[in-house]
C-alpha cells in the first residue's frame, strides 16, 4: 500500500491531535442537559468530569511510552478504534452509568494518542518553526473547538444530546481509515523480554536525563497555563451563567471559545521566537489577563472579563509553547512519546485537581470567593516561573568574556 507524503501526512496527524481534543471538550456544554434530564447533583458532575482525568493519566502512565517501542502508528489506530466506541457509548447514554462509562473510555483512549501525536508532529514537521505553532496551536485550536461548536450544536441544531457526537465518531472513522497510509516515524525497537514490557507498560512518569534540567525549569509553565484553562472550562460556565446572567448556551461556548482561540491566534503569531522570549511576553500576559478576568468577575462586567481571558489566552500560548519549545529542544527521538506524555501527565493533572477542588468548594465559599482563590493559585505560579526565566535570561546575556561560564543548556532556556 502507497503511503501519503509526509507533508500531507503531517496535516492528517494535526487533524487527528485537534480531534483528540476537540471531542474532550465538546461534552461540557452537555452537562447542564444531562444534569436537567437526570436530575443528579453537582457531586456527580464532578464525578462525571474525575473520571474522564483519571482513566486518562492512567493511559498516559501506563502506555505514555508504548509508541517508542512498538511505532506510533499501532498506538494511534488502538487509540482511535477506543474513541469510536466512547462515541458509540455517548449515543447509547440513557443515564449517568453509561455517560459515566462513555467519559472513562474517552479518558483512557485520549490518553493513549495525545502524547503519541504530540510526538508525531515533531517526527513529521516540516521545519522546527511549523512543529512548534502546531504542537502549541492544537491544544487550544481542539479545546475552543469542542466547547464552541458543542454549544452552538446545543443551543440551535437538532438532538442536541446526539448530533455533536454523531459528527466526531464520522471524522474519527475518516481519520482512521486515512491512518492505514501515513507513514510510520518511530523506529519498532521492540521488547527485549516480557520484563521489558512489564516495566514499559508499569505506571510512571519520566523524562530522560538530558532533558532533566529544562522540564523542571518548565514545569510552573505547564503547570500555570493548564491550571488556567481548567478555571475557564470548570467554573467558566457558572461564571457566564452566574454572574453575568448568559443563559444561552452557544452564547456561553463563543464566550469559553475566546480564551482558547485567543491562544490559538497567538501560537500561529509567536512561531520562530525564541523559547526564552515566548515565556517573556507569556508569564506577565498570563497573570494580567487573569487578574483583568478577576476583576470582571468580581465587578460583574462582561465586557472586562471578556478582554482579560483573551489577554490571558494570548499568555498561556506564550507560556506553554515557550516550556514546550525548550524541552522539545532537548529530546532525543527516541525518546519523544515518553517525554511528551510526561509532559501531558503534569499538565492534566494541573488542568483537573485544581478544577475538581474548586468545584467542591463552590458549594461552601461561594464562586466568587473560589474565583479569586484560583486566581492567585495561578498568580505565584507565573510569579515563579517568571522569575526563573528571568534569571535564566540573564544568565545566557553574560558574555564569555566576563569570566562566568554559561552552559548551552542555560542559553537555550
Amino acid at each position: 500500500m502507497s503511503r501519503l507524503h509526509p507533508h500531507r501526512a503531517f496535516w492528517v496527524i494535526t487533524t487527528t491531535l485537534v480531534m483528540v481534543l476537540f471531542a474532550s471538550a465538546a461534552p461540557s456544554p452537555l452537562y447542564p442537559v444531562y444534569q436537567e434530564l437526570w436530575g443528579f447533583s453537582s457531586f456527580t458532575l464532578t464525578l462525571v468530569f474525575a473520571i474522564y482525568v483519571v482513566t486518562m493519566l492512567i493511559s498516559l502512565l501506563s502506555v505514555g511510552s508504548l509508541s517508542d517501542h512498538i511505532g506510533r502508528r499501532p498506538v494511534l489506530a488502538g487509540a482511535l478504534a477506543l474513541l469510536i466506541v466512547s462515541m458509540v457509548l455517548f449515543l447509547a447514554a440513557d443515564g449517568v452509568g453509561i455517560l459515566m462509562a462513555a467519559r472513562a473510555l474517552q479518558g483512557l483512549a485520549t490518553g493513549a494518542a495525545i502524547g503519541t501525536l504530540t510526538a508525531t508532529v515533531v517526527d513529521m514537521q516540516p521545519s522546527a518553526k511549523t512543529g512548534s505553532a502546531i504542537s502549541g496551536a492544537a491544544p487550544a485550536i481542539g479545546l475552543a473547538g469542542g466547547v464552541a461548536v458543542a454549544g452552538i450544536l446545543v443551543q440551535y441544531a437538532p438532538a442536541p444530546r446526539f448530533l455533536i457526537y454523531e459528527i466526531t465518531l464520522a471524522l474519527y472513522a475518516v481519520l482512521l481509515i486515512a491512518l492505514l497510509i501515513v507513514p510510520e516515524t518511530s523506529e519498532r525497537v521492540g521488547f527485549s523480554s516480557r520484563r521489558h514490557v512489564a516495566t514499559t507498560l508499569a505506571p510512571r512518569a519520566s523524562v530522560p536525563a538530558e532533558v532533566r534540567r529544562e522540564f523542571w525549569i518548565a514545569l510552573p509553565a505547564f503547570i500555570a497555563t493548564w491550571s488556567l484553562g481548567g478555571l475557564f472550562l470548570s467554573l467558566g460556565s457558572s461564571v457566564v451563567a452566574k454572574v453575568f446572567d448568559v443563559d444561552n448556551h452557544a452564547q456561553a461556548g463563543l464566550l469559553l471559545f475566546g480564551f482558547f482561540c485567543s491562544a490559538a491566534i497567538t501560537s500561529l503569531l509567536i512561531t520562530g521566537r525564541a523559547p526564552a522570549s515566548k515565556l517573556t511576553f507569556g508569564y506577565p500576559a498570563l497573570a494580567g489577563g487573569a487578574v483583568i478576568s478577576l476583576v470582571g468577575v468580581l465587578a460583574g462586567n462582561l465586557p472586562t472579563y471578556v478582554v482579560g481571558s483573551l489577554i490571558a489566552g494570548s499568555g498561556f500560548a506564550g507560556t506553554y509553547i515557550g516550556a514546550l519549545d525548550s524541552v522539545s529542544n532537548r529530546t532525543p527521538a527516541g525518546q519523544r512519546g515518553q517525554v511528551f506524555s510526561t509532559v501531558f501527565i503534569v499538565s492534566y493533572v494541573a488542568f483537573s485537581v485544581p478544577a475538581v477542588i474548586a468545584g467542591l468548594l463552590v458549594g461552601h465559599v461561594g464562586l466568587r470567593e473560589t474565583v479569586i482563590g484560583y486566581v492567585t493559585y495561578v498568580l505565584a505560579l507565573a510569579v515563579v516561573g517568571a522569575l526563573i526565566t528571568a534569571r535564566m535570561r540573564r544568565l545566557a546575556s553574560i558574555r564569555p568574556d566576563s569570566g562566568v561560564q554559561v552552559s548551552t543548556a542555560d542559553a537555550r532556556v
